[in-house]
């Protein structure tokens, strides 16, 4: 188990809230539901137990999967996780938000998941990875100064680091700085547990768990790099950090348990782009492509939604979903609306498929990346390599699910049609990017380029205490040369 070492507790108290929430077609009284958010970085679609990995086991992941609802067709926003987690706290496809690559700072002009639901009464807590501030690099404790930090986009706790972590991390509270000893993963889920303990006998609480496993550099405890032997060095300790991190979700669904929420509670985990692609076995489960690419090898990622009190009966769904859903999701069940009807959104509410299989998605699921694109149409998919050239392929997700043959030829009215919805809705991501859904009609001047943190000049006090951490050492000592 992961140990602090410095930490300050508080009381719990009685909330005499009550409140009657409608959900889908069913009355719920009582407070509306805690929502945990849980992401893991770089996790691709096939390193689960429940899809049978070859080496990797994950019980409680499984387990969660074997109680919730499977997404088996489930779509981070982008094959990058900077723009992933611009489109969960947004709705909004990555290139709307400013955040067009990893690295790129979250434009405060976005109207955000715990913004929204902060003035309606929760309590929101971040934890773990950020990288919606603008810096590149090994992740770092948060500076309080920085204008992108996560109480700017309405978490009023957060514990977080700039961008990927790992064992005996430094993290942020709120711009304090505190070392930590053990993983990654189960430090930030003890955090956002001890959160809980302290609001939700308070308030309803919204709570964004981001993982910094499995993501580079690698570093595994040597218990949990027990079966791995065989693998190499960077295969190993990168299937390691998986075991922790699912122990991890096994800690976060027993402590929700015992603090007595879990029925009441929505958990939902996803990771944030597809798998990678030097790791042995491979991580996407026989899909093409990994992370960086729009084929679905970097796009389509594991993904379990678990409410006990509303879904009484596991499911396993094929229903294409993605993280843009996220958002509108959460509104719908807590009934909170959002603050701005005219500002496009590029998800759709989930609530009906929690009662059961609702046919053909209405919606297409787009994407935009670095001049690549693709858009999702249930089961045929559109893509292209180069936006600017034009040119399209087609694919046949049903009949091909790794993209080997394009069917453009074949469904020639399909495609067309395709290619018209998904230049709609680029024009549409185009006056999003320059600021036309905000009120003053362009985007702050303001909002930074992306940078790293070794040339943020409030970051060079910390240097020579961090010159000897594995995690900066190198990065610092070609910043010396």
């Amino acid at each position: 188990m992961a140990k602090m070492k410095m930490m300050v507790a508080r009381p719990c108290l009685i909330s005499a809230m009550v409140l009657v929430v409608l959900v889908s077609t069913k009355v719920v009284c009582g407070a509306p539901p805690h929502i945990v958010l849980v992401m893991a970085d770089d996790q691709g679609w096939g390193q689960t137990g429940y899809y049978n990995h070859p080496r990797l086991k994950t019980p409680h992941l499984d387990a969660m999967a074997a109680s919730g609802l499977r997404f088996d067709r489930f779509y981070a926003g982008a094959p990058v996780c900077s723009p992933t987690r611009a489109s969960v706290l947004t709705g909004r496809a990555n290139d709307r938000t400013g955040v067009l690559s990893h690295g790129y700072a979250l434009r405060r002009q976005e109207i955000t998941l715990p913004k929204i639901l902060a003035k309606a009464g929760y309590r929101t807590g971040h934890f773990g990875k950020w990288h919606l501030n603008g810096l590149r690099g090994p992740g770092v404790p948060i500076l309080k100064s920085d204008d992108h930090n996560p109480g700017e986009f309405g978490f009023g706790t957060w514990l977080s680091v700039t961008n990927f972590f790992d064992r005996d991390p430094i993290l942020s509270r709120a711009g304090e700085f505190e070392e930590f000893e053990g993983d990654s993963s189960e430090v930030v889920v003890d955090q956002a547990l001890a959160f809980l303990k302290q609001n939700a006998s308070l308030a309803p609480t919204l709570t964004v768990i981001w993982y910094g496993t499995p993501h580079s550099p690698f570093k595994a405890s040597d218990d949990d790099l027990a079966g791995f032997e065989d693998l190499d060095e960077a295969s190993r300790n990168h299937y390691g950090e998986l075991v922790a991190m699912d122990r991890s979700i096994g800690v976060l669904r027993k402590g929700l348990r015992k603090l007595g929420i879990a029925d009441h509670t929505i958990l939902w985990f996803c990771s944030d782009n597809g798998g990678l692609g030097k790791i042995k076995p491979e991580t996407v489960g026989g899909l093409r492509g990994n992370k960086g690419t729009i084929y679905e090898g970097g796009l389509r990622v594991p993904a379990i939604l678990e409410w006990p009190e509303e879904m009484k009966e596991a499911r396993v769904t094929n229903y294409p979903a993605t993280v843009l859903d996220i958002l509108p999701t959460i509104l719908e069940i807590t009934k909170v609306p959002y603050p701005d009807p005219k500002r496009p959104l590029d998800g759709v509410s989930l609530v009906p498929l929690l009662d059961g299989e609702i046919g053909r998605r209405k919606k297409p699921i787009p994407f935009r990346h670095t001049g690549r694109a693709a858009l999702i149409d249930n089961n045929m998919k559109l893509l292209t390599q180069a936006m600017q050239k034009g040119k399209f392929e087609l694919y046949d997700l049903a009949n091909d699910p790794t993209e080997k043959k394009d069917v453009s030829g074949e469904y020639p009215d399909a495609f067309r049609q395709m290619q018209k919805q998904f230049l709609n809705w680029s024009r549409s991501v185009d006056a999003s990017a320059a600021g036309k859904d905000y009120p003053a009609g362009t985007v702050d001047a303001a909002e930074p380029e992306p940078r790293f943190w070794t040339d943020v000049e409030e970051y060079k006090p910390f240097f020579e205490d961090w010159k000897d951490r594995w995690e900066y050492s190198s990065r610092l000592k070609k910043r010396k040369k």
